[in-house]
This record gives C-alpha cells, sequence and structure tokens, in this order.
C-alpha cells in the first residue's frame, strides 16, 4: 500500500519551495496543505510542535520538519532522479554549500534588504562578498552538481531566484545584479526553467504584493536576526 504524501506549507515561502521541488523533481505525488500562519491549525502545531513553521512532510503517520531535512528525507525515501550524489565527497560539498546558503547568504541578503543607514552598508558588502564565492563556484558549472539540479542548487536558487528579485523591489534596495554576477544570473534561469521547478513558482505579481504586506514583519525579523548575527563575526 502506497503511503499517502501530504506537505504542509503557506504561499511565499521559498522553505516550501525547496520541498516540493524536491517531491517533483522524483516525481512523488502529493497534497499541498497551505496553512494561515497567522492562524496555526492544529495539524501543524501536532506535527511541528518545536518551531511551529512550515513545511512538514506527511508521510504516512511520519512527519519531517525543516526544508532542507525534508529534500534529503525525499531523495531517500522514494525512488527516483538522485538529488544528492552518490560519492561521499560530492555529498559533503552539496551539503557544505547548502549550509553556506542557509547560514551566509540568506542572512546576509535578508539584513541588507530589511535595515538602514550605516548598518545596511555593511550588511550588503557582506552579502556581495557571499554572491561572489557563489559566482565563484558557478562559473565552469550549470549546477552546483554538475548537469542536473541538486542539494545546493535547492537551497540556494530558492533564495536568489524569484524571491530575491521580489525583495529587492519591495524593499528598494539592490544587491546583486544580472550584469554583476553573471554566472548566478544564468544559473537561476536554468533553475527556473526546470519542468519540475517551473511547476511550484509562485506567481511574481502575487509575491510582490505577499512581501509588499508584510514588509513590517520582514523589518521586524532583520531586528530580531541582528544580535545573532553580530556574534558569529
Amino acid at each position: 500500500m502506497v503511503e499517502p504524501v501530504k506537505l504542509i506549507g503557506g504561499f511565499g515561502s521559498p522553505f516550501v519551495h525547496r520541498a516540493e521541488v524536491a517531491l517533483r523533481l522524483k516525481g512523488v505525488p502529493y497534497e499541498l496543505i497551505l496553512e494561515d500562519m497567522t492562524n496555526k491549525s492544529e495539524l501543524l502545531l501536532k506535527h511541528n510542535p518545536v518551531h511551529k513553521k512550515v513545511p512538514v512532510l506527511l508521510h504516512g503517520d511520519k512527519a519531517v520538519c525543516e526544508s532542507l531535512l525534508i529534500v534529503e528525507y525525499v531523495d531517500e525515501a522514494f525512488d527516483g532522479p538522485p538529488i544528492l550524489p552518490t560519492d561521499p565527497h560530492e555529498r559533503s560539498e552539496a551539503r557544505f554549500w547548502s549550509k553556506f546558503f542557509v547560514e551566509k547568504c540568506l542572512l546576509s541578503l535578508w539584513l541588507a534588504l530589511w535595515t538602514e543607514g550605516e548598518e545596511q552598508k555593511v550588511f550588503i558588502m557582506d552579502a556581495k562578498e557571499n554572491l561572489t564565492l557563489v559566482e565563484a563556484q558557478l562559473k565552469e558549472k550549470r549546477f552546483f552538481g554538475g548537469a542536473t539540479i541538486g542539494l545546493a542548487d535547492i537551497a540556494g536558487a530558492s533564495l536568489l531566484s524569484r524571491w530575491a528579485s521580489v525583495m529587492q523591489e519591495v524593499a528598494g534596495v539592490r544587491v546583486m545584479t544580472d550584469d554583476e554576477y553573471p554566472a548566478i544570473h544564468r544559473w537561476i534561469e536554468d533553475y527556473n526553467a526546470d519542468e519540475a521547478v517551473k511547476e511550484c513558482l509562485p506567481d511574481r505579481n502575487h509575491l510582490i504584493s505577499y512581501f509588499t504586506m508584510i514588509r513590517g514583519k520582514c523589518i521586524s525579523a532583520a531586528k530580531s536576526m541582528l544580535p545573532n548575527y553580530l556574534a558569529k563575526k
């Protein structure tokens, strides 16, 4: 008997997008349950009582939380094209760059977009340094793992594709341009053109409206991230 697969998600989340891309790359049918994050359901609270966030993957009676853990679980639990390489060194590199996107790129980019003044100038410089490292990695590659989308691509392109473009527009801050990072631009175009990705990319105009609506929350989130960021410097 095939166990049903459900994904608890929410509109506008690049983290939910990661989980959806993994499921679609593996060809796994699933039901998307859209959550109202201002009025969290008992289903979400039951299956992610620690963080109370989306995404949460439900596979039969099993629950998996955190977007990149979901990606790895989907890769191991279902048949289909591999998302992580089989070679141990290549797997470690994929995980390294995934962690880099989460701990460096996301944090510096978010602070660069949603802060002000002299602090913001520092965060923009940090974000550009991180993007330069990504640019160098992609100059000779289509994707991080080679010819097909892998873990690091899902971790990074989910942030730097449609979401980064939309957030820059809403915030009125330009951190990255296509001319400045041509390899990243080409990588994002290839990622967005993949059929599995296209099927779960949110409409750009809808995404702009969403981030315009939650702009205040984005600024508040940046303020809460600041102490953690400075502690790691």
